[in-house]
C-alpha cells in the first residue's frame, strides 16, 4: 500500500463521520470518484484463499465429500443434486427432477408427460395400455399429478391424486419404474385437514376479490351465506369491502385438494364490520376421544356469542359467480326503490329460488304482472313474494323450510328479461328484504358452552386480526 493511501486510511478511520459526504458526492459525482473509492480497498488477488472439505449428507444415498474453494472468510456452501438412482446406471451422485401439474380432458399420456418434462417412451405406451392408468387418467379433468425424472428425463415415478367421495379419503394412482418394467398400483389415503389463511379487498364482485387472493369459490359462496342475515351480497357490496377468512383446507399428500368449513371470518360492508366463528359446544373435550364417533353439532356464532342462524335470510338466491356483482339493485325500468316495492335479481333461467324463511305457501300460479308466482306466509303477519319464475316447485298449503327450492328464475308476466322479482311485506307494508333479515331474533350460545365460546373466540380474533395484517402487508 502507498504511503498516501495509508494516510488517507487512517483519516478515514479516525474522521469516518466527516468524510463520509465527501465519499458520497464523489461516488454521485461520476465514474473517476468511483474508482478513486474503490482503489482504497484492498487488490482481490491479495486476499487469501482457503480450501474447505466438508461432508455432505445427501436426502437417500451417501455422496462423495464435496470440495468447495472461496475466498477468506466465506461461508461454505453445499448442493445436493441427489434423490435416487436410475435404472441401468452405475452408482453415484444423479440428479432427480419433480415436477406438478393437472389433468385435462384432453390429456394423452405423451402430451401429459410432456408437461411434466417427462420424455420416455415406455413410460407413455405403458400410461396408453395400463387399465388402472386408462381408468384414472383419461377424460378425467382436474386430477393432480407429480412426475419424478432423472437426469434423461426418464421417468422413475408418477402419482395422481383425486377426490371421488365425501367420506374424507383421496385416491392414489402411482407408476413405478422397476428392473422389470413399469408397475401400477391404486391406493386409498385419508385427507389431512390444515388450515389457511385469506383476506382481500373488494373492486368489482366478491368473487374477482376470492379469485385474487387465491381462495376456492366453495370460501367465497360460504362467507356470502353465513353473513347472508346481515349484508345482501347480490346488491348491497361497496367498492373497497375488505374481508379476512380462515377455512380448513383438505390435503393429498401436501396437495389441496378441495376447501372445507369456514372457521372463522370478518366481512367489512360500507365501514360496518361483521364477524363470524363456527362453534360446536364440546368440540375441545372430544378432541382425542376415539369412542366418541359423532361429531359435535355446530353453528356460526358472532364473536360475543351471538347466533347468526336467523328467521330470515337477505336473500332468495344462493349467492353464485353470475349473481355477485355489486351494482345489481333496482329494477331496469323504474330505477327507483320506492316505486318498484321489491328488489330484482338477474339471474339466468333456471337458476333455483329459494324461501328465506320457514312459512306455508299462500298462493301459487299465475297472478297478473307477476307472471308465475309464489307468496310465502311466515306468520305475525309477515308474507314475502317471488315473482316471474320459470317454475314452481310448490303448491297452496304446503310448508316450507328457509333455503328450500321454491321455484326457479324465469321471465313470465310482465318482464324485460330473466330476473326475479322479491318482496317482503308486513301486513302488506312493503319493507326492505335486508332490513327484515337483520331484525330477526336470534339465540345465543347456552350458558354452559359460554366459556369454552370465550376461548375459542379469543383465539379466532387473533386470526382475524393476523388475516387483516396480511391483507394491509400486501396492499402497502
Amino acid at each position: 500500500m502507498t504511503p498516501l493511501a495509508q494516510t488517507i486510511q487512517n483519516l478515514l478511520g479516525v474522521h469516518a463521520r466527516r468524510f463520509t459526504p465527501l465519499i458520497a458526492a464523489l461516488a454521485l459525482g461520476g465514474a473517476g470518484g468511483a474508482f478513486a473509492i474503490a482503489s482504497m480497498a484492498p487488490d482481490a488477488s491479495d486476499l487469501p484463499v482457503r480450501e474447505v472439505l466438508e461432508a455432505v449428507q445427501p436426502f437417500f444415498a451417501p455422496i462423495a465429500s464435496t470440495t468447495v474453494t472461496g475466498a477468506d472468510g466465506a461461508v461454505p456452501a453445499s448442493l445436493s443434486l441427489s434423490s435416487g438412482q436410475p435404472l441401468g446406471e452405475p452408482a453415484g451422485q444423479v440428479l432427480t427432477l419433480y415436477r406438478s401439474d393437472i389433468t385435462r380432458a384432453s390429456d394423452t399420456a405423451d402430451t401429459l408427460l410432456g408437461r411434466l418434462g417427462v420424455s420416455d417412451a415406455a413410460a407413455a405406451a405403458f400410461l396408453r395400455s395400463d387399465a388402472l392408468a386408462r381408468k384414472s387418467l383419461w377424460g378425467r379433468a382436474g386430477r393432480s399429478v407429480t412426475a419424478e425424472a432423472d437426469q434423461r428425463n426418464a421417468l422413475l415415478k408418477f402419482s395422481a391424486r383425486w377426490v371421488q367421495q365425501d367420506d374424507g379419503n383421496f385416491s392414489r394412482l402411482v407408476v413405478e419404474a422397476t428392473p422389470a418394467g413399469f408397475k401400477s398400483s391404486l391406493q386409498t389415503a385419508p385427507l389431512a385437514a390444515t388450515t389457511r389463511l385469506g383476506s382481500g379487498t373488494i373492486s368489482s364482485s366478491l368473487f374477482a376479490a376470492t379469485d385474487e387472493a387465491r381462495l376456492p369459490d366453495t370460501i367465497a359462496t360460504q362467507v356470502a351465506e353465513i353473513f347472508s342475515g346481515d349484508i345482501d351480497f347480490h346488491r348491497a357490496l361497496r367498492k373497497g369491502d375488505r374481508f379476512s377468512v380462515t377455512y380448513e383446507s383438505l390435503e393429498a399428500d401436501g396437495e389441496p385438494m378441495r376447501a372445507g368449513r369456514v372457521l372463522s371470518a370478518e366481512f367489512v360492508n360500507n365501514g360496518k364490520a361483521y364477524s363470524a366463528m363456527w362453534f360446536a359446544a364440546g368440540q375441545a373435550g372430544q378432541a382425542g376421544q376415539k369412542e366418541k364417533t359423532e361429531k359435535p353439532k355446530g353453528a356460526y356464532y358472532t364473536l360475543d356469542g351471538k347466533s347468526l342462524n336467523r328467521a330470515f335470510l337477505a336473500s332468495p338466491l344462493e349467492f353464485s359467480r353470475v349473481t355477485s356483482g355489486f351494482k345489481m339493485r333496482l329494477h331496469p325500468i323504474l330505477q327507483t326503490w320506492k316505486q318498484h316495492l321489491g328488489v330484482d335479481y338477474a339471474a339466468p333461467t333456471g337458476t333455483a329460488v329459494r324461501a328465506i324463511g320457514e312459512g306455508v305457501v299462500d298462493f301459487a300460479g299465475v297472478q297478473n304482472g307477476f307472471g308465475n308466482v309464489v307468496i310465502l306466509s311466515h306468520g305475525k303477519a309477515n308474507s314475502t313474494v317471488y315473482a316471474h319464475l320459470s317454475k314452481i316447485n310448490v303448491h297452496k298449503g304446503e310448508k316450507v323450510s328457509q333455503s328450500q327450492n321454491i321455484g326457479a328464475v324465469g321471465t313470465t308476466g310482465w318482464s324485460t328479461g330473466p330476473h326475479l322479482h322479491f318482496e317482503f311485506r308486513v301486513n302488506g307494508v312493503h319493507h326492505d328484504p335486508l332490513t327484515m333479515a337483520q331484525k330477526a331474533e336470534t339465540l345465543p350460545v347456552a350458558a354452559e358452552a359460554k366459556p369454552e365460546f370465550d376461548k375459542t373466540s379469543a383465539q379466532v380474533r387473533v386470526a382475524l386480526a393476523a388475516g387483516g395484517s396480511v391483507r394491509r402487508a400486501t396492499a402497502d
